[in-house]
């Protein structure tokens, strides 16, 4: 699949047919698209209202209280599988570090599916999906999916296609043979969406006003849509602040609820984005290693990898939301602390619900 982001923006249509099956249209630049009858007509426009800009420029805010990670100067959070795994405090340390950095590394795995298995429940239960629980796999094209081939992976969020996408994301490479490469991709979201809002507010707005369809169908029992559309940059209603990003330009699914004006503006606004997010500084490269897992927030942090040869062994798995929130609010203020304010979205420093 091509990238959207290096189509020239100012293409043009050179031959149009149409026939019993579609329409075939040859493009200024080259490229050809074919689209048959059966996609097109329920894709077809009929929608009159536009989206007031206005109302999300004034409303548009900055992330929740966050620490960005500089590649070059700051080492990377890390904490010890030993100490995680044995007192709470170090767990508490963990999770404290994943808020605030959106990542961290843990020292110490033993090299086995099952240490990983069980430092991932050490926080909540596995979050099973169409790929199954806890992952355990090498490269593998049969489940048609580009994080189990060995190319290169641009930055993305996972699960833009699920309702609730999951929030945290564990891996921890087992191996690696006869190859080299498959560096692994971090790239903090909210640094990014700031940096977009600093640049061209409007552009940052068009990202939180227009909300997307995505899926994931590429698997012939597999159609997953969420029951909503869903902005890439989404902001808390109550706090006003934003506190999620949704980032997969594979996943996107045709969008018919907006007008052309509107959809130049979004592309632009993207392509802004996807300039933000590949710029080197930008970016955090790291090496895997056995017995070094990292997780990170998907809410926040965008991943990807570079491209590797040779054959790798990965395993790692899922956390829900509100499981991952359920625990750290618990360990850092104590269940009667949370019970009292069940319902309080005042936000204050010692208020449990300052974590979102």
């Amino acid at each position: 699949m091509g990238d959207t982001f290096l189509i020239d923006k100012d293409v043009t249509e050179t031959e149009v047919v149409h026939n019993d099956k579609g329409v075939e249209i040859e493009w200024s630049d080259g490229h050809q698209s074919v689209y048959s009858w059966d996609w097109l007509l329920p894709h077809e426009n009929r929608f009159q209202r536009t989206v007031n800009l206005q109302r999300f420029m004034e409303r548009a805010q900055r992330a929740r209280k966050f620490r960005v990670v500089d590649p070059i100067m700051d080492p990377s959070p890390t904490v010890s599988y030993d100490q995680v795994m044995s007192e709470n405090a170090s767990l508490l340390d963990w999770l404290d570090k994943i808020h605030t950095f959106g990542f961290c590394f843990v020292e110490g795995v033993p090299v086995t599916p099952e240490a990983t298995k069980t430092l991932i429940e050490r926080i909540a239960f596995i979050r099973h999906t169409h790929y199954g629980g806890f992952w355990d796999f090498t490269a593998d094209l049969t489940y048609k999916d580009t994080a189990y081939t060995n190319e290169f992976l641009g930055p993305h969020t996972d699960n833009t296609y699920f309702t609730d996408p999951a929030r945290l994301q564990l891996f921890h490479l087992l191996s690696h043979t006869d190859g080299e490469g498959g560096e692994n991709l971090l790239v903090d979201g909210f640094a990014a969406a700031d940096v977009l809002l600093n640049e061209n507010p409007k552009h940052h707005a068009a990202l939180m006003a227009h909300k997307h369809p995505w899926h994931a169908s590429g698997n012939e029992d597999v159609c997953i849509q969420p029951v909503l559309q869903a902005p890439v940059i989404q902001s808390h209603p109550t706090y006003r602040r934003v506190y999620q990003i949704r980032w997969n330009n594979y996943d996107r699914a045709p969008k018919i609820d907006w007008h052309i004006a509107e959809q130049k503006l979004w592309y632009a606004a993207a392509s802004q984005f996807n300039k933000i997010i590949n710029q080197p500084l930008m970016q955090i490269w790291t090496p895997l290693k056995p017995g070094t897992a990292l997780i990170f927030d998907n809410w926040r942090m965008l991943h990807g990898r570079s491209e590797f040869t040779g054959k790798r062994r990965m395993c790692g798995g899922y956390i829900n939301n509100d499981d991952y929130l359920s625990r750290h609010r618990l360990l850092k203020f104590g269940r009667e602390k949370v019970l009292n304010n069940l319902g309080n979205f005042w936000i204050k420093k010692d208020n449990p619900n300052s974590i979102y």
